[in-house]
């Protein structure tokens, strides 16, 4: 892999008689299937050389003496001379530039380093209620998405109550509950303060019930009204889906795998996680068969691979896939070259929207779910039918659909409700 990097043999050869030369190669391979570029393993090779000379000159002769020898190397390395002279906010990402690549290198050749990483926020309220989120998992049985919703709103109450100095959940009141609602709720739409008021109550039921608050609280928390039929999903003209696939540019790798992502979401009403997870054992191609595995339901279907989408499939994989040992059909195109997550196929959607001039209200992959639905509407598809296309988990779910059904109540809107006697 080194040869990749350097044209002269000597070089290559020179590294890999240093004592890390086989660490170094080990990390360059590394490096370089990750999509990374040589250019950048060119940058790091020649700090991995001095930090291996540094750690010798140091006493370090194994692998497992390296990692108390990074934080001098780097305080060495910036107050070098040419480094003294760079602004103050310069020299912490000076810092990090040299600390990255042999922080990487040590994770692959030293078991168990961890080195320096970005901080992992903790669970709220470990300390004070620790069973809670065991509880929800093993108890109510929630799933790992859930979960992180919980997470997310205590994170808020926790921030509120370090705000207003509330250490002790003793001091919890109805007062206080209903500022933290008042206070860190305006940005949420009417359904989101609900989520919110259902985990507080689920919450605060939690603390009484092992004893940690006097008095059950959740009772006090009054929960919004939210009507499921109330709004009308943010659907999309035909018209405009041909507008957004226009304003992509199949001429890059990035346009040729946003492409193919956005016409399985509009053709089939995946969902973004299901485009992001999908993988090349997933499609058939011999029998042309699109087969979409542990979907929100719970069930496995199985679509007609289209002409339209498969050729788009087939043009990101000849002309755009990373060489990668993985299944997955979908990568990221900056590196580390991993597969594309789900929150990124939805940022992906809404940047076609805007690109093409298209206003939704909150514009991402469920606009172009909603879409499909609509197409399948107008078509004169049974809702059953259509719940079953799309993967809802309920009849109930695609029955908001028929108050888009426009051709059907332009009908009723042109009779008068009777039928006519002749």
């Amino acid at each position: 892999m080194l040869e990749r990097c350097y044209a002269r043999p000597k070089t290559v050869d020179r590294i890999r008689s240093s004592w890390l030369g086989a660490a170094i190669e080990q990390y360059a391979t590394w490096f370089l299937e990750r999509g990374y570029s040589p250019k950048h393993l060119g940058r790091a090779v020649p700090i991995l050389l001095r930090f291996g000379t540094f750690a010798y000159d140091r006493g370090a002769r194994c692998y497992a003496e390296l990692p108390p020898v990074v934080r001098p190397f780097v305080e060495y390395w910036i107050t070098r001379p040419d480094h003294r002279r760079a602004p103050g906010p310069v020299r912490p990402r000076l810092a990090q530039e040299i600390r990255r690549p042999i922080e990487q290198m040590l994770r692959l050749i030293v078991p168990g380093f961890v080195g320096t990483q970005r901080p992992v926020l903790a669970t709220p309220f470990i300390d004070q209620a620790p069973g809670f989120f065991a509880y929800l998992r093993d108890e109510r049985g929630l799933r790992a998405a859930t979960l992180t919703e919980y997470t997310h709103h205590l994170r808020q109450l926790a921030a509120y109550l370090r705000d207003h100095r509330l250490d002790d959940l003793r001091a919890l009141s109805p007062v206080v509950i209903s500022g933290f609602l008042t206070d860190r709720s305006r940005h949420l739409s009417r359904s989101g303060i609900a989520c919110r008021c259902v985990v507080l109550r689920v919450f605060l039921r939690y603390l009484h019930r092992e004893g940690l608050v006097a008095r059950d609280l959740s009772r006090t928390v009054e929960t919004p009204r939210v009507y499921r039929l109330a709004k009308v999903p943010r659907s999309i003209q035909w018209d405009e889906v041909r507008r957004m696939l226009e304003a992509v540019d199949r001429r890059t790798v990035v346009g040729r795998r946003d492409y193919a992502m956005l016409l399985l979401l509009v053709t089939y009403g995946l969902r973004a996680r299901e485009v992001a997870a999908l993988t090349l054992d997933d499609i058939d191609w011999s029998y042309a068969r699109l087969r979409i595995p542990e979907r929100k339901a719970g069930h496995s279907t199985a679509y007609p691979l289209s002409p339209l989408v498969g050729g788009a499939i087939i043009d990101y994989l000849k002309s755009g896939r990373p060489t990668t040992q993985s299944r997955r059909v979908f990568f990221r195109i900056i590196a580390p070259c991993k597969p594309i997550e789900s929150h990124a196929v939805s940022c992906r959607v809404t940047y076609y929207l805007r690109e093409a001039g298209i206003v939704v209200p909150r514009p991402g992959s469920h606009t172009l779910r909603h879409t499909c639905v609509q197409r399948l509407v107008d078509a004169g598809w049974p809702l059953k039918s259509i719940g079953d296309y799309v993967g809802h988990r309920s009849s109930a779910s695609t029955e908001v659909y028929s108050k888009v059904a426009i051709e059907t109540l332009r009908e009723v809107a042109c009779g008068d409700g009777e039928e006519e006697v002749v």
